[in-house]
């Protein structure tokens, strides 16, 4: 522990004090907006960290079923699954055709300029 008794928060204060008197004027205005820059990343990444995802889904790997179920309560719920099952792809081809057209019509006007 002897290494870090040597240190004070008043003479690291006093010491960068000393430094910053002996700058010029142009070296503290970069020495500002390298920290104003280095602290609007930090800012911006914190920020970004905290958002919510666009996209979230209750994902379910497996469902458990008892083993001595008939053949009628199979079919029953495959019945409840089937539409909903069909209105999530119903649901997930617009998006994707939505997008697909988004897309297209970001391509016809690079081609317009030639790009």
């Amino acid at each position: 522990m002897g290494f870090f008794s040597r240190f004070s928060p008043v003479r690291a204060y006093r010491d960068l004090r000393l430094f910053l008197l002996g700058r010029q004027a142009y070296e503290l205005g970069f020495f500002a907006l390298a920290l104003l820059t280095t602290g609007y990343f930090v800012y911006a990444l914190a920020r970004d960290g905290a958002t919510e995802p666009v996209y979230k889904r209750d994902i379910v790997y497996f469902q458990q079923w008892p083993a001595d179920r008939s053949d009628e309560q199979i079919r029953a719920q495959q019945r409840i699954d089937g539409p909903i099952r069909a209105r999530e792809l119903a649901e997930q081809k617009a998006a994707d055709e939505k997008r697909r057209a988004q897309f297209k019509q970001v391509d016809n006007a690079m081609s317009k300029w030639g790009l």
